[in-house]
């Protein structure tokens, strides 16, 4: 989680919300980023998307299944719809989301039996760190 923090302060340097991600397969970082979506001007920037993306280029393979994303920010539904369909082994989030979060506080698609995938979900990992990044 510490890592996906540094990618969180590179957002945070560029006036985003910060919010970082990473994705370790193998214990070695296959995939990273942060939010850029007033960079980018695009609403689908988010730091889990990037990263996914980044990891799927790194495989060369859109599945990754034996990867686990880092994420400093419990995921969005888009995102926790990424990481479905990505096939993403689990998820370790910091900050729960209150407001959006779709992997526990308002909803667990990563875990509806309707999905043909699922993901384990695991919260509240450095909770005070990223909390702070987020309110500064």
């Amino acid at each position: 989680m510490n890592l996906a923090l540094i990618e969180a302060r590179k957002a945070f340097r560029n006036k985003e919300i910060p919010i970082g991600a990473i994705i370790i397969k193998d214990n070695k970082i296959i995939g990273k980023g942060y939010n850029q979506v007033e960079l980018l001007k695009d609403s689908t920037a988010h730091a889990e998307m990037i990263a996914i993306t980044s990891a799927c280029n790194t495989l060369n393979d859109w599945r990754l299944n034996e990867c686990d994303i880092y994420v400093t920010l419990e995921p969005c539904a888009m995102c926790a719809g990424a990481i479905i369909k990505s096939r993403l082994r689990n998820v370790f989030f910091g900050s729960y989301n209150n407001n959006d979060g779709c992997v526990s506080s308002i909803y667990n698609l990563c875990n509806d039996s309707r999905f043909n995938h699922k993901s384990g979900v695991q919260g509240g990992i450095l909770n005070q760190e990223c909390s702070y990044l987020l309110t500064s």
